[in-house]
């Protein structure tokens, strides 16, 4: 008979539930194993999802070769670890929503150990976000922080090629499976990551990513970390969630200012405003992560 986390890995890549629905189950099975003589109906009825979705995933439940999957992942080097296990990491499992399961490739000892800040910024990021993370980066590495982010092109891109640069560790959370980089122009810098930093991500390897998946994985890049920089942003935008999930999980939110004529500091100034700490050196940064 296979083991929680062994059940789990099943469930995770059976379609029709999503997170929530998973989360219905775990709680509401006490003998997880259970649930393979449970019919659509009575799985229609713990998940609550629509009639479609429990079919299709009653019939993923059942044709799933998990052994399969783990032995192919085993060959590609593809890691995976679960909210069940000792060494998930402790930040990420108090986070509203934790992932059940991260799928991992590369160095998973960094996701332990170290402080970690997470380095966040607009996809169309100016000379001034390039000539801070320049200058910051190898300062951090340094003091052994791991820079954590989600490999978007940007502010992303050029916080993981600094601190690659300046012989540091990064952590690069992505918004679908390995197998589909986003964007491709980032596929070089990928797959280094995988040889010699850590890639990660909720979704197996062979999903493609959905729009309203990078959204969603902006609580994973928050939730590693114990506090979150902005660089440059608009209201509104992408970096904007991330900033809200960072402050409903505790972490403290640390913004760049700019000018009041730059579009792209409305963002980092409005959260300034609001409450954010506003970072005028390294040494700010330094406090704030106690290092």
């Amino acid at each position: 008979m296979k083991d929680r986390r062994h059940i789990l890995f099943h469930i995770h890549h059976c379609r029709g539930i999503g997170l929530k629905g998973t989360k219905r189950i775990l709680e509401s099975l006490q003998e997880l194993h259970s649930i393979f003589d449970l019919s659509p109906s009575t799985l229609q009825q713990i998940t609550l999802s629509t009639a479609v979705n429990s079919e299709l995933f009653y019939r993923d439940l059942h044709s799933f070769n998990s052994d399969r999957y783990k032995k192919l992942y085993s060959e590609h080097d593809i890691d995976w670890i679960t909210i069940m296990d000792e060494d998930y990491p402790a930040l990420l499992r108090n986070v509203y929503d934790p992932p059940f399961l991260l799928f991992l490739k590369g160095n998973r000892n960094l996701l332990h150990g170290r402080k970690k800040l997470a380095i966040i910024g607009s996809r169309n990021a100016t000379s001034y976000t390039e000539k801070i993370l320049h200058d910051m980066i190898p300062q951090l590495v340094k003091k052994e922080v791991v820079i954590v982010s989600g490999l978007a092109q940007g502010a992303d891109t050029v916080a993981h090629n600094e601190t690659i640069q300046s012989g540091g560790q990064t952590i690069g959370v992505l918004g679908g499976g390995f197998n589909h980089i986003y964007p491709k122009r980032n596929e070089e810098l990928a797959h280094h990551m995988m040889k010699h930093q850590l890639l990660l991500s909720e979704y197996p390897p062979y999903i493609k990513p959905e729009k309203w998946q990078f959204p969603f994985r902006n609580r994973i890049i928050s939730g590693l970390t114990d506090a979150v920089l902005v660089t440059e942003a608009r209201k509104k935008s992408g970096t904007f969630i991330t900033a809200d999930y960072a402050l409903n999980e505790g972490r403290e939110v640390l913004c760049i200012p700019g000018s009041i004529h730059e579009p792209l500091a409305e963002g980092t100034n409005s959260l300034i405003q609001e409450g954010a700490r506003m970072v005028l050196s390294i040494e700010d940064i330094f406090s704030e992560l106690g290092v």
